[in-house]
């Protein structure tokens, strides 16, 4: 099983930190984050070592995908919980400070605005710095990106 000697979610895997299980299979293992944004704040990783979510393999990351479902219905149900994030970054530029792939399911507890950013709250929601899509561009690209999917 690839691992990183240095890698902290390699440790938790490994057993040399100690975690709050959620839940694990041959794939996958899920915790409490130990800094977390509210109650039932949970992260989600591939028990092998890859640094972004484009290098894991369509079993695990078919593992993952199976998973999040079930946690965030757990997680809801345990911490009365009505809504949630599931962020997930690849790369320093994109937000990632652990460089092991990692899911976050963060709940948002009942009647806290989506703009609180107070701790115990959740996710902030962030204004989305969204532009118009120009059509002509759009189509040049996803012809580019099929003829990427696979290779």
């Amino acid at each position: 099983m690839p691992t990183d000697p240095d890698c902290v979610f390699c440790k938790i895997v490994a057993g040399e930190i100690p975690c709050h299980k959620l839940f694990e299979d041959e794939h996958v293992l899920a915790f409490l984050d130990v800094n977390p944004l509210s109650e039932g704040h949970a992260l989600v990783i591939p028990k092998q070592h890859y640094a972004t979510l484009d290098a894991v393999p369509a079993d695990t990351a078919a593992a993952i995908g199976a998973a999040l479902p079930a946690l965030a219905h757990a997680v809801l149900n345990a911490t009365d919980a009505t809504d949630y994030n599931i962020l997930q970054n690849n790369g320093a530029p994109a937000g990632q400070d652990v460089f092991h792939v990692h899911f976050h399911l963060i709940p948002r507890q009942p009647g806290t605005d989506r703009q609180d950013a107070t701790p115990g709250h959740g996710l902030p929601a962030r204004p989305w710095p969204a532009q118009k899509v120009d059509h002509e561009k759009a189509a040049a690209l996803a012809e580019r990106i099929r003829g990427a999917i696979g290779s």
